[in-house]
């Protein structure tokens, strides 16, 4: 099976006059034409599960379509996709910023889906998706590291509530290093496809290992690899993987 993991950055886009007229501008700027871009490039890796951080739901920059949806739609996906932000943030006031989201897509169908929210940070989704062999999570961690280690350690509560094989995809913002997860990896016993450390951000000159896919034991990785795709500030990860005991 394939796996895609990608921040999108709400199909906002990168370089290329995202800081003009003013510092951030893209952030405000209508999503369609990048985001053609970003199902042209979903379709020719031809993903069996696509996990995406940072999603549209529906604001006025995409349209007031859900980007999620649109993709699934085009490329024939099922898909799950939720606010970041609990019901009682802040966030979920303001417009634009409460239809931020992320979303998992796959082409098998889902047994079932659950949203956990972390105790701390403003990001505080986790996306359960259950497929037939394996429990996918989706997450994105906050800026602050302190809070990042309170939800690495809830994070670890909710791998052990399962008995599917487990993967967990996300933007993990470990601007400390990858190290900041050995704690979270000896007690999981999950491991890192990513076994050479290869940089995903910025996409136009990687540095920062911060977007993961972890996996448990039960999980051959076959092939991984980083395509160099600039359509958002974070580069794709792409993982074929198999499942040992299926």
């Amino acid at each position: 099976m394939r796996l895609l993991l990608y921040n999108i950055r709400y199909g906002t886009g990168h370089k290329a006059g995202y800081h003009l007229p003013l510092p951030f501008a893209g952030f405000f700027k209508r999503t369609t034409v990048n985001l053609q871009r970003i199902i042209s490039f979903i379709g020719a890796i031809n993903p069996d599960i696509v996990a995406l951080v940072e999603v549209d739901s529906g604001s006025y920059r995409s349209g007031y379509f859900c980007q999620a949806q649109t993709i699934a739609d085009k490329l024939g996906y099922n898909y799950v996709v939720e606010s970041k932000y609990n019901t009682n943030s802040l966030a979920q006031r303001v417009p634009v910023l409460k239809q931020q989201s992320n979303a998992l897509l796959t082409k098998q169908s889902v047994e079932d889906f659950r949203f956990h929210y972390f105790q701390q940070g403003v990001k505080r989704l986790v996306i359960q998706t259950d497929l037939r062999a394996i429990a996918i999570f989706i997450v994105h961690l906050s800026l602050k590291y302190r809070h990042r280690q309170n939800q690495l350690e809830q994070l670890h509560a909710l791998t052990q509530d399962t008995d599917k094989e487990v993967i967990i995809a996300g933007d993990f913002n470990t601007f400390w290093g990858s190290r900041e997860l050995n704690l979270f990896l000896a007690a999981t016993g999950l491991k890192n496809a990513n076994l050479t450390n290869v940089p995903s951000h910025p996409s136009h000159a990687p540095l920062r290992q911060i977007d993961f896919i972890l996996h448990s034991p039960g999980i051959r990785i076959d092939n991984f690899y980083i395509p160099d795709v600039r359509l958002s500030d974070h580069s794709p990860l792409v993982c074929d993987f198999s499942c040992v005991h299926s």
